[in-house]
């Protein structure tokens, strides 16, 4: 009977670092943001309940966070969305046997991705430059003008969303390619017999068999689009810049930072992350819902 209970209680033993690591930086972080964001508090001295204050506050009264969630979306779409059309022809692409030199691309690709952001963006920061940058060089050099990328306020978001693609498009790349080498080839060869071509081919039996995949890859980037930080922060000169001209690249996550480091409001900022986190779950169900009737579609065919 007592080797019976050190059975069940040797593995207990080895899962409690686990377990305390999940609780102290995990779960409670959590809870407490919760907590806090019920309170107006600036991380020193007593907490001051306001109940749904913080809330009300950001969705009837801030003259920023609208603002930040409209670019913060157009960014989702511009900056998160998008890789995804070219992410599935390069792993379409990179997926055929007879490219030669296929890893060396595929590595490559994903070489962004494991980059520092920071160096990332100090170097794109360089590329969009406004005096000395390597875009306006080029332009110039084929007679269309010098342009303010990182001043005017129309040409911020596509700026940071440019850096995002090129970071991101390589991850997504690596992800499609898993997808399709789970494919069977036998289904190809089938639809080859049929007189299928090659578009046929990947229209009907690539993208309805990759849609989990999708769902995965686009759930991933909806996250992180929404959550988009330091790219904005470091290309538009910090919380001081507050997203550069009239905020333009002024995000979410660039919003809650200031207001918990700069502001030092941790309440609101822990309110404003709550709100964040329902925007991101309500476009995730939605974006579920659309898959899942895409699937519905193809299996009723």
């Amino acid at each position: 009977m007592r080797m019976k209970s050190l059975r069940i209680i040797y593995p207990l033993f080895f899962l409690t670092p686990f377990f305390i690591l999940f609780l102290s930086f995990g779960l409670f972080p959590v809870l407490f943001s919760i907590l806090i964001s019920f309170h107006q508090w600036k991380g020193m001295g007593d907490m001051k309940f306001v109940g749904l204050l913080n809330y009300a506050y950001f969705l009837l009264k801030d003259q920023y966070f609208w603002k930040t969630i409209k670019i913060t979306l157009w960014l989702l779409v511009f900056g998160s969305l998008t890789q995804h059309f070219i992410a599935i022809p390069c792993a379409i692409i990179l997926n055929n046997r007879l490219i030669r030199g296929r890893d060396v691309f595929k590595t490559a690709y994903f070489l962004p991705y494991i980059t520092n952001t920071i160096s990332i963006a100090l170097i794109f920061n360089y590329i969009f430059g406004n005096n000395y940058g390597f875009l306006n060089f080029i332009l110039e050099s084929l007679g269309l003008g010098r342009y303010n990328w990182l001043i005017n306020k129309n040409l911020i978001p596509p700026a940071i969303a440019t850096v995002v693609n090129w970071r991101y498009i390589g991850w997504n790349t690596i992800i499609y390619i898993a997808g399709l080498q789970a494919i069977p080839e036998d289904l190809y060869e089938a639809a080859t017999i049929d007189g299928a071509n090659s578009l046929q081919k990947h229209i009907n039996i690539t993208i309805p068999l990759l849609l989990p995949i999708i769902f995965f890859a686009v759930t991933l980037s909806v996250i992180g689009g929404m959550q988009l930080f330091d790219e904005p922060f470091i290309m538009t000169e910090g919380y001081g810049g507050m997203g550069g001209t009239d905020n333009a690249g002024f995000t979410a996550a660039f919003y809650i930072m200031w207001q918990l480091q700069r502001a030092g409001r941790l309440g609101r900022g822990s309110a404003i992350s709550w709100l964040l986190f329902l925007f991101v779950l309500i476009i995730t169900l939605i974006h579920r819902r659309i898959i899942l009737q895409l699937q519905g579609k193809e299996g009723n065919e």
